[in-house]
């Protein structure tokens, strides 16, 4: 469950975050909130098949391609999509699956948690930041 304190620690805590589907277009959710997170000291990871660069951040073109070690993968993709991202993600072991408001997909969370990994699903990360850390 979702609670405000569980939420509050993940922003805490996770300060590396690997954003698949982050975007190149700043007018998008997909680039806005993760330039939020960077601007509030985030380290942010962009995953894009399609850019080079997006935030003047280097851009992976899968979650795979990533070496350095990751607190947590932000999916912005349809709902249909998150379990092959998540397989992807369970290489990385990041301590944390998060799922932009409006994308849900319970197999995926069911194979993060199995991996031990704390699943959030339909919410806004900048949304919860601003309610929870930024007072």
């Amino acid at each position: 469950m979702n609670t405000d304190e569980k939420l509050k620690r993940i922003l805490q805590e996770n300060k590396t975050i690997a954003v698949v589907g982050c975007s190149r277009h700043p007018q998008k959710a997909a680039h806005t909130v993760p330039k939020y997170m960077k601007e509030q000291g985030y380290k942010i990871i962009p995953v894009n098949p399609f850019a080079d660069q997006i935030l003047e951040e280097k851009v992976y073109k899968s979650l795979s391609e990533i070496k350095e070690p990751v607190d947590m993968v932000n999916i912005f993709r349809p709902s249909e999509q998150c379990l092959e991202v998540v397989k992807e993600a369970v290489n990385l072991k990041p301590k944390v699956i998060w799922m932009q408001l409006g994308i849900k997909n319970e197999e995926a969370a069911q194979l993060a948690e199995k991996n031990g990994i704390e699943t959030v699903m339909d919410k806004c990360i900048l949304v919860e930041h601003k309610n929870l850390i930024k007072k």
